[in-house]
């Protein structure tokens, strides 16, 4: 019998629904390699579906828009304003997006083949699990998750439904970026066990008020809370600052780190959790309403490799460059040191490589935001998850580290500036990033009496369960879903 695409997602679906209201979802498991759905034919253009269009969801929807493999049928966001800010990019289609307010009616479209999800991070697991369930693959902006257990329960549901799943970390696809780390892989700086995973951005505060945010006109703040508690936050506004509260973000930690504590762990070649974690810093130099930490340096250590993530969202006055080549660094960048050499990527789509005398060894550029959002395409035509640059579990893998750094800061205590983590204290990797961080937060004036230092609890980690030792940091490790928003998982 001869199925289309739609007819065998349709009755697959069907078959899934009564194996799970029956209590045999067992049934449902499917080998990791396992692809149910037929090869989409080359000739038929894939439809895509962009949710959460009101910030970086705008660069997925002209991504699409200029792929000539897609047709964009529809855009969700539950802020009917951020669809009408892009309207003029409408104009010369045919067939513009149809607009939809609410992601459950959009999923219901047995239409749309793919979904490309940019809406605030506390949505991207829900999203994704329901659309895959939905029989649509998952494109999903980084970090793929909002805390550590999101990210392995949409593994999971990828690999069961046989679905493509890839995050949004662009420099997995960037020909300078890729050639950069096929270079140090391939030994020519030697054996690399030290990564600095650098975010310099600076970011303003966002005002102290005792007011709630104002909710935009037409927006719909039940579906826009989602999975989060129903509270209107108290801010200036309910957009975009939602990075700041832990309730629906992950701080920069968690925003830009992700695209460089991906990088770090793609060169070190960790396929699975560190075993220890800990995490210092805070939110300082200024009193707002956000409650995530703006200059923040976690360290990550597996038994042969340590990463250190350098987060600071004060501006930079004194230009950093740990005395290397290839700074001074500012914005978000990787360091990767090896045994003869190091290699640093300053951006997104380049790398250079040094010995330790100072002699270039090679230098790579190239690459474009459309390279990822190909990746992904090829991936639903071959239904092979393998094709993937970034497929879910490295995105999760590289979304925990923040979501790890996050716990670990949460669970910390107020001590003074200076005070460091026991662990680590000879690695002259670390001395010499404390060191500087320090340096950065005398100069930039910081009140550590109205603004307080934070050193975090020391995790420890087992890579095989992804749980701590500590119950306390556990119940970081997850969160409670609201009511009829709750994070389905897999029998």
């Amino acid at each position: 019998m001869n199925l289309s695409r739609r007819d065998f997602v349709e009755r697959a679906l069907i078959a899934a629904s009564a194996a799970l209201a029956s209590g045999h979802a067992s049934t449902l498991v499917l080998a990791d390699d396992a692809q149910p759905a037929p090869k989409v034919s080359p000739n038929e253009k894939l439809r895509v579906a962009v949710i959460g269009v009101n910030g970086q969801g705008g660069s997925h929807l002209g991504e699409w828009l200029k792929n000539p493999e897609c047709d964009v049928v529809a855009v969700c966001d539950a802020d009917p304003a951020a669809y009408q800010k892009h309207a003029s990019k409408f104009k010369n289609l045919a067939h513009p997006p149809r607009y939809e307010q609410d992601v459950r009616k959009l999923l219901d479209d047995k239409n749309i083949d793919a979904v490309s999800i940019a809406t605030p991070n506390h949505w991207h697991a829900l999203m994704a699990v329901w659309a895959m369930q939905a029989g649509k693959d998952v494109y999903v902006e980084k970090p793929c998750s909002h805390n550590v257990r999101e990210g392995r329960v949409m593994t999971q549901w990828a690999r069961k439904l046989g679905r493509i799943c890839q995050m949004g970390v662009q420099s997995r696809s960037m020909t300078g970026m890729r050639q950069t780390i096929e270079f140090i892989q391939s030994g020519k700086i030697g054996k690399v066990s030290v990564a600095r995973a650098i975010c310099y951005r600076r970011r303003d505060s966002i005002g102290l008020v005792d007011t709630e945010a104002p909710i935009p006109t037409g927006l719909d703040f039940d579906l826009w809370c989602g999975p989060a508690p129903k509270v209107v936050p108290k801010r200036k506004r309910l957009h975009y600052d939602w990075h700041w509260n832990f309730a629906t973000g992950n701080g920069d930690l968690g925003n830009q780190n992700p695209h460089e504590l991906d990088k770090a762990r793609w060169v070190l070649g960790k396929q699975e959790l560190p075993k220890r974690v800990v995490s210092l810093g805070g939110r300082l130099g200024y009193i707002d309403n956000g409650d995530v930490a703006n200059s923040q340096v976690s360290i990550f250590q597996w038994d042969d490799a340590l990463l250190i993530s350098d987060v600071r969202g004060l501006p930079i006055k004194t230009p950093v460059t740990f005395g290397l080549k290839g700074g001074p660094f500012n914005g978000a960048a990787n360091i990767w040191f090896g045994t003869e050499g190091y290699a640093v990527g300053p951006n997104y789509t380049s790398g250079v490589a040094f010995d330790y005398e100072g002699n270039q060894l090679g230098k790579w550029s190239g690459g474009e935001y459309q390279a990822h959002f190909a990746n992904f395409v090829k991936a639903i035509r071959s239904r092979n998850y393998k094709d993937l640059h970034l497929d879910i579990e490295d995105g999760h893998l590289s979304s925990a580290l923040a979501h790890l750094g996050n716990v670990s800061y949460r669970l910390g205590k107020p001590v003074p500036v200076g005070t460091r983590p026991s662990e680590h204290a000879d690695n002259k990797h670390v001395i010499e990033t404390l060191d500087l961080f320090e340096s950065h937060l005398k100069e930039s004036g910081v009140d550590f009496e109205a603004t307080k230092f934070f050193l975090g609890q020391t995790l420890t980690i087992d890579p095989k369960t992804e749980l701590s030792t500590d119950e306390a940091a556990n119940r970081l490790f997850t969160r409670e879903y609201r009511q009829g928003f709750e994070l389905p998982t897999v029998s």
